[in-house]
């Protein structure tokens, strides 16, 4: 994460912060994540049943994959000079676009959409996050999120 001055961060509109390194998602992260929110559908951890889906095999929880965000973009996002405090302020938008098949590896774009002071030592920061899985045309989601820095 780069620290960047308060007076400079409204340039990085519409920057594209690049992507995050690959990371595979394999059956072990999907059922840990069944267990911490009690989805268990069937589609993300029965391999031989969801074998007869149209998917041929488990894919990540839909949140699982958003769950991601705070990880992969850890190194690619700007933050405020004198940062004390950084909290998610939610999403404006999101979309799943593409299920994430188990042993995939997947990879987070992040580009900034919008920079606003919202009150005085407050910013929030708009990014569009875009989750790729490698050799596949459509990505996971794309979610603009938001996150409130205090300075």
């Amino acid at each position: 994460m780069s620290a960047v001055p308060v007076s400079e961060l409204k340039s990085y509109i519409g920057k594209d912060l690049g992507h995050s390194e690959w990371l595979t998602i394999d059956q072990e992260r999907v059922n840990q994540f069944a267990e911490c929110t009690g989805d268990h559908q069937f589609i993300h951890i029965d391999e031989e049943k969801a074998k007869q889906t149209p998917f041929g095999g488990t894919i990540a929880h839909g949140f699982l994959s958003l769950s991601l965000i705070p990880s992969l973009s850890a190194g690619l996002l700007i933050r405020p000079e004198g940062l004390k405090m950084a909290v998610n302020y939610g999403l404006d938008s999101l979309r799943f676009i593409q299920p994430v098949r188990v042993g995939s590896r997947v990879r987070l774009n992040v580009q900034v959409l919008d920079v606003t002071e919202k009150n005085p030592g407050q910013w929030l920061i708009k990014a569009k996050n875009t989750l790729e899985i490698e050799g596949v045309d459509k990505p996971a989601f794309i979610a603009e999120g938001l996150s409130l820095y205090f300075v």
